[in-house]
């Protein structure tokens, strides 16, 4: 969506601008190609904080990508010396790298370990989170982060298939899921879908401090400036928009939501990339 992404963020008013979660840099380029004085990139993932420096360097001191999570973006400001920025973007949600890198254990198309970890630096994978779960949690974690209706027979047998070997590698996980959930004829999606977006979400935290960031980086723009988010998901979204509608109902930051309803891709977006299908992006703006 770099279309509605320019349109909303206004780089070429110039300024500076954050890309909270720059991934392979395709947004930030755009945003510094249409205008941005400044753009600072931050990601979790090591890996595209590497691509994303190199696929910016042609702008030289206009850009510069550090390795962080968006939800510490005030301590990373105050790092680089940027007490206000005129726009910042976040793109939420697990990227095409991610999925396509082998090795990564996001996607079951592939049989590998099963890590899922945005920031490889840190914490545990999602084998090591699978294996010291217990079944009420497991249970909780498919059913409230995957919308699962089949999260308990889920859980019970990824217990059940521990106990006769680890779960550690993304084949695995999924060949438990889909033999404990019944199907009958043609499925629109693979049984197995809902919790591995489930497990991605739990072991990266996404949802965890969203409501906060959102606060606090509005609070990091100047006047006018804006705030731009997308989602790929209904947890997030719903997360974005009852912040930003309360924030604006409460005169928070002077606060004014620019989009009524989500924007979400075109049909020929959608048809040249798939993955973009369930796209929503909301945007705000402080006042002047």
């Amino acid at each position: 969506m770099v279309a509605e992404v320019l349109e909303h963020l206004q780089p070429s008013r110039g300024g500076v601008f954050v890309d909270g979660t720059v991934g392979l840099g395709g947004h930030a380029r755009a945003v510094l190609e249409a205008g941005a004085s400044q753009l600072l990139g931050v990601d979790r993932d090591p890996a595209a904080v590497e691509l994303a420096r190199e696929r910016l360097r042609d702008f030289g001191d206009r850009a510069r990508v550090v390795h962080g999570d968006y939800r510490q973006l005030p301590a990373i400001l105050d790092r680089e010396g940027l007490s206000a920025v005129d726009g910042i973007l976040l793109d939420l949600g697990v990227s095409s790298m991610q999925l396509d890198q082998p090795g990564r254990g996001f996607s079951f198309r592939r049989d590998e370990p099963l890590d899922m970890r945005m920031d490889t630096s840190a914490g545990p994978t999602a084998a090591e989170a699978l294996a010291g779960a217990d079944e009420k949690t497991l249970a909780d974690v498919i059913y409230e982060l995957g919308e699962d209706r089949h999260a308990r027979r889920i859980a019970r047998a990824i217990v059940a298939a521990r106990t006769v070997s680890p779960i550690e590698t993304t084949g695995r996980l999924a060949d438990v899921v889909r033999r404990a959930v019944p199907t009958r004829g043609y499925t629109r999606i693979d049984p197995a879908t809902r919790t591995f977006q489930a497990v991605r979400i739990w072991v990266n935290r996404e949802l965890e401090g969203l409501g906060d960031c959102l606060h606090t980086v509005a609070a990091r723009l100047r006047p006018g400036g804006r705030l731009v988010v997308i989602t790929f998901h209904s947890l997030e979204d719903r997360v974005v928009k009852h912040v930003l509608r309360s924030m604006q109902a409460a005169g928070e930051c002077g606060l004014r939501v620019l989009t009524k309803r989500p924007l979400v891709p075109a049909a020929a977006e959608i048809d040249r990339n798939p993955r973009a299908r369930s796209a929503k992006l909301r945007a705000a703006e402080v006042s002047a």
